[in-house]
């Protein structure tokens, strides 16, 4: 036996349906649309999820999940070990000192200093927000929040 002898089991199988090919076959004229009506025209019946002249859901439900709080304050963090790294003692960190150091893009972007690491330095902070955490190490390294 060769693979192109191969065939499928007697009745196994079934001849597809040849629609619209004429008469003698069966399934000519209408195509076994029937006649006449919105289903037997090309391009008929009602769309997928139409539900019969009411608002679709699709279209009931919001385009986006969630809420945009159109007043949300976006803060550049940066942590008090950045701050150890790039700043000497008796240094002022704010917004123009963390631009020409390179660790914000802009002045104008609020800025939070936020806890992580360690701080020995003695450092004057002047930016927008200070988690608590940071705070005190920069209390406990001697250095002043404004």
């Amino acid at each position: 036996m060769q693979l192109h002898d191969l065939r499928p089991a007697e009745g196994s199988t079934k001849a597809r349906k040849r629609i619209g090919r004429g008469s003698a076959s069966g399934h000519g004229t209408t195509a076994g649309r029937g006649n006449k009506g919105q289903l037997s025209r090309s391009g008929g019946g009602k769309g997928k999820g139409f539900e019969g002249g009411q608002q679709p859901l699709a279209m009931r439900l919001p385009k986006l999940p969630g809420f945009k709080n159109r007043n949300r304050v976006e803060y550049a963090p940066v942590n008090v070990a950045r701050l150890e790294a790039l700043f000497e003692d008796g240094d002022t960190v704010d917004a123009e000192a963390l631009v020409a150091k390179g660790v914000i893009k802009h002045d104008y972007i609020p800025v939070k200093v936020l806890g992580d690491g360690e701080l020995t330095r003695k450092l004057t902070v002047c930016v927008d927000k200070v988690s608590a955490s940071a705070k005190a190490k920069i209390e406990a390294a001697g250095g002043k929040v404004e």
